[in-house]
């Protein structure tokens, strides 16, 4: 999730993230005017935190914040990125091999959440729930 000029929140699904090296993720960008790309480039310019939802192989499911440290346009490591992308994808661009610094990770799990909820908080509860038990 970037946010836009306004401030306001745009959330976007993706299947181009892969972790990166030392606690990083890496967000590679298809497409120069898209708006995660305008989105990614002013979090950067403006120190502005981003998040990402990533889902695991195993269905498992995590929120990553972090904020952009550079996006990666040339060199070799570009290069290996561009042409890895491309044998995955076809024929499509890599505008920018985004990476992103790691501040915190979240787990998203719905039934362990409800389970803390209820140890916790049992003054959540709604009433029709207490007057059944």
């Amino acid at each position: 999730m970037t946010t836009d000029e306004d401030g306001t929140p745009r959330p976007a699904v993706s299947d181009f993230i892969a972790p990166g090296d030392g606690g990083t993720l890496l967000y590679f960008e298809p497409l120069e005017s898209s708006k995660t790309q305008r989105n990614l480039t002013r979090a950067i310019w403006f120190d502005r935190p981003v998040s990402v939802v990533v889902v695991a192989a195993d269905g498992r499911r995590f929120t990553a914040r972090g904020r952009p440290q550079r996006a990666v346009i040339a060199g070799p490591r570009f290069q290996a990125h561009y042409a890895a992308f491309r044998a995955d994808r076809g024929d499509v661009d890599l505008a920018a091999v985004w990476v992103i610094d790691v501040t915190g990770v979240e787990g998203l799990d719905l039934g362990a959440d409800i389970a803390t909820e209820e140890r916790e908080r049992p003054f959540f509860r709604h009433l029709d729930r207490i007057a059944r038990a």
